[in-house]
């Protein structure tokens, strides 16, 4: 058989046949969107948890402020550390 441009995406209960190209770029602005959604969450937890630490008299937590490493950083440091 040939291969087929075109793939099968399940939106809710129904399976909807899509070309390859139109699917991936769903899936790339889907991805995107959640990607800025987790950091939008992220933000205000800290501020959140800034702010709970703050009520109850402590310290504010130090280290709390850090950002994840992205794909690119994380294959970076692979590399250095393969050798």
């Amino acid at each position: 058989p040939l291969p087929t441009e075109k793939a099968v995406v399940c939106f809710g209960s129904m399976f909807i046949e899509l070309p390859k190209a139109k699917t991936r770029e769903m899936l790339r602005q889907d991805q995107e969107e959640l990607d800025e959604e987790i950091n939008k969450l992220r933000k205000d937890l800290r501020v959140k948890v800034n702010r709970l630490y703050e009520a109850q008299g402590k310290p504010e937590l130090k280290g709390f402020n850090l950002n994840p490493m992205s794909a690119e950083e994380m294959k970076l440091i692979n590399r250095i550390l393969e050798g």
